[in-house]
């Protein structure tokens, strides 16, 4: 919890030292939350004042982990045999016997109804989730799951509270619960019949199967893989066989990725993993790919848990790093617009800055290899009764034949919590040369198809880039802990 180069989430999943950063991860995030209350609990119990705590030496950060793990957790301090946890867990009954003290002295019965808990408006007020028809059919789910079968319907999403359930209008097979919820308990979920995925992140494969059947698909930026088995739900539905190429750099986010496919998939021959920098294919290797999802790493500023991070670190917004940032994102877009039978390629980040959405989107239209070839798509493709969307004022530079409004409709925008989820943007290219037929029919968002309305009514922060040539994707700082998955 102390200072250091990069993030934090950059700082622990890059030590190669620890055996599990998504677990610490969120011990760390966790602690930074009640950090004050658990500081209280140290000062009343005196712990510190015991021979064998003084003899360890311990910081005050390493002795706030060890505390909040044992007390405000789970009830133990989950580590191996060691010294240092023999010698906390000596002091066991104490500091229990305090943490019940300050319950009662604030008239709570749980932890996230402290006052001034730091971040907890920060936190994601809608726990996402998508029914897998992979495995099986939303009618089938329903009726084999009693615990989700018993929540009683919600109006809309800023409605649910706990026993409730939101079936989402924009997103198929999209449903919203209250945070609180254990689904990660559930079989459903052990089972890889659901999928814990933030709103916004479903919007790519939304907006890239909005009217359009592609029989090959790329994610070029895949870990941990909530994008890409969306991806592979939509072709599994298809009356041909699909399958989507998922590309992975870091050896330890292709292990991530391979888990998550294995537990979405089971068998079925949809997902072929490439352990590789996407930028390096050669794409006359693929001949037969004809869609594109992008979400190359970014500044993470949509996602919930920054702004008890930046706390930390006093992050201010750093124009140049946004910049960098966006020539690095440009690159990766460049590739995967040139791929020669490609037909629509939806880009994303979960960033709130233009220097990361909507400019990166102009930058590539006034390239002059790109912008004859290629155009954002219609409003009527991407979510078109999702009112929000991209900022026109920074489409001035191609106005022209389409207005800034016009040009602007080919993106959507999420704002972190007012929107149910993290903040995300959303932009998709459609190929010149491609038939009406093909991807830009009008259709209604939210639409399944026949076949998928009949048999399928349906655990970060992205890791910055730290050089313009580094690849990245989803992030892997999503937590086996309920409390600190948002899905993204």
């Amino acid at each position: 919890m102390g200072k250091g180069n990069g993030s934090l989430q950059n700082r622990i999943f890059g030590d190669k030292k620890l055996e599990n950063p998504k677990h610490v991860f969120a011990l760390v995030i966790s602690t930074l939350k009640y950090k004050d209350y658990v500081m209280k609990i140290i000062k009343s119990s005196k712990i510190k004042e015991s021979p064998g705590i003084k003899r360890l030496k311990l910081s005050d950060n390493m002795l706030c982990l060890l505390v909040y793990d044992l007390v405000f957790s789970k009830g133990r301090i989950q580590s191996g045999k060691h010294p240092i946890k023999d010698e906390i867990l000596k002091h066991k009954t104490r500091l229990h016997s305090e943490f019940i003290k300050m319950k009662l002295k604030y008239k709570v019965t749980a932890i996230e109804d402290l006052p001034n808990v730091k971040g907890l408006d920060d936190e994601t007020p809608v726990r996402w989730f998508r029914i897998n028809t992979i495995k099986i059919s939303v009618p089938e789910f329903f009726s084999s799951h009693e615990f989700f079968r018993k929540l009683q319907p919600s109006s809309g999403f800023k409605h649910i509270k706990e026993g409730m359930i939101y079936e989402d209008e924009f997103i198929p097979n999209l449903y919203g619960v209250h945070p609180r919820e254990k689904i990660m308990d559930t079989q459903a979920y052990k089972g890889g019949e659901i999928i814990i995925q933030d709103r916004a992140s479903c919007f790519p494969a939304t907006i890239l199967f909005s009217n359009f059947q592609p029989k090959e698909v790329i994610d070029g930026c895949a870990a941990p893989g909530n994008k890409t088995t969306h991806i592979a739900s939509y072709l599994a539905q298809q009356p041909e066989k699909g399958l989507v190429y998922a590309f992975e750099r870091d050896s330890r986010r292709v292990e991530t990725l391979k888990k998550m496919c294995l537990t979405a998939t089971g068998a079925r021959d949809l997902i072929h993993i490439t352990h590789e920098d996407f930028t390096k294919t050669r794409v006359e290797d693929f001949p037969n790919v004809e869609g594109l999802v992008m979400d190359p790493s970014c500044s993470g500023s949509g996602i919930f848990g920054r702004a008890i991070e930046d706390e930390q670190e006093k992050v201010e917004v750093d124009n140049e790093r946004l910049e960098r940032l966006g020539r690095f994102q440009f690159t990766i877009m460049r590739h995967a617009l040139s791929f020669p039978n490609a037909k629509k390629v939806v880009y994303s980040t979960c960033s709130i800055h233009a220097q990361e959405n909507e400019r990166v989107v102009v930058d590539l239209l006034m390239d002059k290899d790109i912008g004859k070839k290629w155009e954002l798509a219609p409003r009527e493709i991407v979510i078109p009764s999702w009112e929000r969307r991209g900022w026109s004022e920074e489409f001035t530079a191609l106005a022209g034949k389409k207005t800034v409004e016009e040009l602007a409709g080919g993106c959507v925008r999420s704002v972190p919590k007012e929107d149910g989820g993290i903040g995300f943007f959303a932009a998709c290219f459609v190929r010149k040369d491609a038939t009406d037929e093909d991807v830009t029919d009008e259709v209604s968002d939210g639409e399944a198809s026949d076949d998928e309305a009949s048999d399928v009514t349906e655990t970060s922060n992205k890791s910055e880039a730290e050089s313009e040539g580094e690849s990245g994707g989803e992030s892997e700082g999503e937590s086996g802990e309920e409390a600190e998955w948002t899905g993204f």
